[in-house]
Parts: C-alpha cells; sequence; structure tokens
C-alpha cells in the first residue's frame, strides 16, 4: 500500500483568519494541481496562528475560525487535510487538530499535554484532550498528536496501541539556539521506542518575539530521520509511505553552524515584525558602533536596502571614527543615510534646565539628555515616514540597564534585545563572513556609549568577557550568587551584576519587544516583579 503525504509549514498571521484561511487554500489547490497526494498535513492552530493569546477569549475568533475549518473542508474533498484550530466543544476551548475528507470533518484530536512553561500559557486558556485519535485513510491508520504531546513517550506509545501505523504531528515549536538537535532527538527516540514512523510538521515565520524555525521532518520506525525540511521558510514537500515507512533512506547528519542559523532567526524575526504590522520599512541610529552595525546588516537582509534608513545622530563626544565607519557601512550596504547633530537640541535643554540644575555636579543626567535627543529625532523620522524604527541595544546592556529609558530604547523593535554582547561580535563576524559590510575598526575597537569624554563602556561594567557568563548563568538559569561565584567568579563582580539586573527590571518592562534566541529571554518567558524586596 503506497500513500502520498504532503508536509505544508506556513506562516501563519495570527488573528487573521481570512488570509490564513485564504493562504492554506492557495497551498491545497496548487498541490492538488501539481501534485498527485493522499493527504496535506498543515502545522499547529494553522487557520488562527500561534500563539493567539487573548483572542482566544473571544467568541467571534473562534466562530470565524471554525467556520473556516468547514469551507476548508470543500476545496479538495478527495485528499486527506489536518489542520490545527481552537475547538470550543460544550464551553470548553481545546487546542485541536480536524481531519477533513470527503467534504466534512471526520476526525478530532485534542491536545492532551499542554505547556505551561517558558513562552507558553496554554492553560489559561485550552482544556486538555484525554485520549488518543486514530483515523483511517485508503487502507492506511494514522495517530494525531499536536506539538507537546510527541515529546512525551507515553503519549507516543498510546497512539500507537490505538492501532496508529504513521504518526501525525502538528507543532508550533518556537525557535532558540540549540533547540532544534534537542527536539529532533527526542521525537526520534519516541519513534524508535514505539516502533513508529513520525511525521513532524512545524509552524514557520516570526510571530512578535517568537520566532518559528520551521525545520519539519520525518523519521521512520527506527528513529532515523529521512527527510528534513529548510529552516525560516514557507515550503511544502510530498513523502512517499509504503507498507507504513516512508520510502527514503535516512539523511546523513549535517554538521550545523549555530551562529548562521541565529542569524536567519533574526533575519525573519525582523522582516516579519515589519511585514505583518504593515510599516513600509525600517530606520536606525547609525553610531558607528559593533551593536548598531549588526542591526543595520540584519534590516537590510531582512527587507532590503531600498526599505532602510540609517541615521547618524553625533554629539560632540562622537569621534570621528564613529562618524566615518557609520558612513561606510551605510554606504556598502546601499542604505539611504542622514546624518543629524545633537548638539542645537543638547544646548537648547540644558540651558532650559540650567537654573534647575545650578550647583549641581554634572553626571549621567546630561548623558542621557543627549541619548533623549537622539530619541526624539529618529522617533519623528519614525512618525513622517511610517518607517519601524529598531532600537539597537543588546542583551548585556537590557540585562543590567546600561540604556536609556526613552533615549537609546526608543523604538518599536530590538533585534538583538536577546543577545548577549559578545555573540553580537560573533554575528557580525559571521556577516562579514558572506560579505564584508561591517567596517574591521568597528569589530576590534573598544565599545563606547561616547556620552562623556573618552568613555567606555568597561568604566561602568565588567568586561563582557566577565559580565556575558554570569548573565547567562543568573538569567537565563536561574542560578544563585553562591551557585555563580562557587563556578569560579568574583563576589564582588557577582553581586554588582546581580544588583544591576535586579534594578532594571522597571526599564525592561518598558523596553521594545525582541526576538527571542536564547533558552531563557526577557519579555513572556522571563517575568520577574518591578517592586520586590528579594535579592539573590
Amino acid at each position: 500500500m503506497s500513500l502520498k503525504i504532503a508536509l505544508v509549514q506556513t506562516d501563519s498571521l495570527i488573528g487573521n483568519v481570512a488570509a490564513n484561511f485564504s493562504r492554506i487554500a492557495e497551498i491545497i489547490t496548487k498541490i492538488k494541481s501539481t501534485l498527485a497526494v493522499d493527504l496535506i498535513i498543515f502545522s499547529e492552530l494553522s487557520t488562527t496562528g500561534y500563539p493567539s493569546e487573548d483572542l482566544l477569549f473571544r467568541r467571534d475568533f473562534i466562530t470565524q475560525a471554525n467556520n473556516a475549518l468547514f469551507d476548508l473542508a470543500n476545496i479538495a474533498p478527495e485528499i486527506g487535510i489536518v489542520v490545527g484550530f481552537p475547538e470550543l466543544s460544550e464551553g470548553k476551548l481545546y487546542n485541536s487538530a480536524a481531519v477533513l475528507s470527503e467534504g466534512s470533518i471526520s476526525a478530532i484530536y485534542r491536545k492532551q499535554k499542554l505547556p505551561n512553561y517558558g513562552v507558553f500559557d496554554e492553560n489559561r486558556y485550552f482544556s486538555a484532550g484525554e485520549k488518543p485519535c486514530v483515523f483511517e485513510l485508503k487502507g492506511q491508520f494514522f495517530g494525531l498528536t499536536i506539538c507537546e504531546d510527541v515529546w512525551h513517550s507515553d503519549i507516543v506509545q498510546a497512539t500507537k496501541y490505538a492501532g496508529a501505523e504513521i504518526l501525525l504531528t502538528l507543532n508550533a515549536s518556537p525557535f532558540y539556539a540549540g533547540k532544534r538537535p534537542k527536539r529532533e532527538a527526542l521525537i526520534c527516540s519516541n519513534a524508535k521506542l514505539a516502533q513508529i514512523p513520525i511525521v513532524y510538521v512545524n509552524a514557520v515565520g516570526g510571530q512578535d518575539e517568537l520566532v518559528f524555525d520551521g525545520a519539519s521532518f520525518v523519521t521512520n520506525s527506527d528513529g532515523e530521520i529521512v527527510f528534513h525540511a529548510p529552516e525560516f521558510e514557507e515550503h511544502y514537500a510530498v513523502i512517499e509511505f509504503e507498507n507504513s515507512q516512508p520510502l527514503l533512506p535516512p539523511c546523513p547528519i549535517k554538521e550545523k553552524n549555530d551562529i548562521a542559523t541565529i542569524y536567519n532567526a533574526l533575519i525573519c524575526g525582523t522582516r516579519d515584525y515589519v511585514r505583518k504590522n504593515g510599516f513600509k520599512g525600517a530606520i536606525l541610529g547609525l553610531s558607528g558602533g559593533i551593536d548598531s552595525a549588526l542591526v543595520l546588516a540584519i534590516a537590510v537582509d531582512a527587507l532590503g536596502s531600498e526599505n532602510v534608513e540609517a541615521v547618524s545622530l553625533p554629539s560632540k563626544y562622537t569621534l570621528d571614527m564613529s562618524n566615518d565607519d557609520a558612513q561606510i557601512q551605510a554606504q556598502i550596504m546601499g542604505v539611504k543615510y542622514h546624518r543629524i547633530p545633537i548638539e542645537p537640541a543638547v544646548k537648547a535643554f540644558t540651558e532650559m534646565l540650567a537654573t534647575t540644575f545650578e550647583n549641581t555636579p554634572t553626571d549621567t543626567t546630561e548623558e542621557n539628555i543627549q541619548a533623549r535627543c537622539r530619541g526624539v529625532v529618529l522617533m519623528a523620522m519614525s512618525n513622517k515616514q511610517g518607517k519601524l524604527l529598531l532600537t539597537t541595544g543588546n542583551k548585556s546592556e537590557m540585562s543590567v540597564g546600561y540604556a536609556t529609558l526613552y533615549g537609546d530604547m526608543c523604538g518599536g523593535f530590538a533585534p538583538i534585545k536577546d543577545v548577549l554582547k559578545l555573540l553580537v561580535y560573533e554575528l557580525a563576524r559571521y556577516r562579514n563572513s558572506l560579505s564584508q559590510v561591517i567596517p574591521e575598526r568597528v569589530l576590534i575597537r573598544a565599545p563606547s556609549a561616547e556620552l562623556s569624554p573618552n568613555q567606555k563602556d568597561s568604566d561602568s561594567l565588567p568586561a563582557y568577557e566577565i559580565l556575558d557568563p554570569i548573565l547567562a548563568r543568573y538569567v537565563e538559569q536561574d542560578q544563585s550568587a553562591d551557585e555563580i561565584i562557587a563556578a569560579g567568579f568574583s563576589s564582588t563582580d557577582v553581586k554588582r551584576v546581580i544588583s544591576l539586573v535586579d534594578r532594571s527590571e522597571y526599564k525592561r518592562r518598558q523596553s521594545a519587544v525582541g526576538i527571542k534566541v536564547s533558552e531563557r529571554a526577557f519579555g513572556r518567558d522571563r517575568r520577574y516583579p518591578i517592586t520586590s524586596g528579594f535579592r539573590g
């Protein structure tokens, strides 16, 4: 018995059921007209997008999703279609998968394991299903699972015992660095344990801070991967099965470049945020430093140089080399470039505040005025042109509050918010390995905010070689001060860094959304109270 199964990884737009339905219908029609297939599988909640968050509390939204489902069943009644949708039944909402065939819904599976950790809040919205689902199509028996379910060997085995010969799993599994090998290893292990092939279909595209990497795959019953879909792009492929096994040999294991994968995730997240929110392009402040240099490269790779503008905003403390390097990169990348000195605005504010500040020493207040003047200019240009202002702060700065609220934190999206400083350099070098776009001097000079004479980041912070590993342990792994010190870090450095992190929560709560690329990102992934008496 031979069957052909199409795996479709789509980039849904949260909440726009009509657009998602149209895209699904378009793909079904195209596959139907060009390929002989028996079954087409889409990703988790493909009709609504994932995660739809509190839209799921709206009855009109759920009704739209269900109505679209019935319409979908009539597009290709001779082909089995599996799509994810939010199912409302007897007052309960389920994260479900529907099997459409012969113009009707022939089976429904309800997700059993509802993740409620990290970025996931499924217990807030959904009730859990309680039993496996097996359906028959052209003499073949298929089992269904949804995302978290397939990570649990007991559910995989229970579905096999219920009669499944091939397991289909619909997923919206967001990306973070290093997740794909973990995901594949666990699912391959469960396939081998249950002796059942698994067809894993994942969502793709950016949704606010989350990026879905696609990377759908198929295993045989020995837990060997026989097919890999590409990362970070919409894609469909047809896999033929005979006697319940895929007719493909195991794929050779390829060494993955994690830096390249992270860079592609940043491109995908930036492109989709700008595109899905209807901006005409992007604009950013280009300082001549490494962070803004990397963000410019990401923006151009995501949106095209014709849709990106760079603005240099020098002060009296800005070095000539910074101005030169900013202009050089803008020219290399072919973006529209502006140079707008901020000294007139700084002077105006200083004069306005002269009486109020009389007999007080100069401190970070004067530095922050400079940053806020830049923020005003950039926001004005963003408003006037309908382009999204990208902030250029990295995770190291966001962690310790080394950023000016309403200054360099101004903007609507922060591409490298979850990228530690040392990783910024790795990503920049990777991008230059593709083509030299960031001046070499930017990569080797000491980082500086250039808000006071001869200023360097190391004047205010431990060296990034010390800071970043402490942040990784404290922010991403929730280690205590004692644990970090026991790992060999200076007690002084550790206590200082932890104090800075804890005191800066109020800034982060007001910062722009940024792309999650680590296992633990600020925002929905790491939620701490602003007002807190706990000291770590």
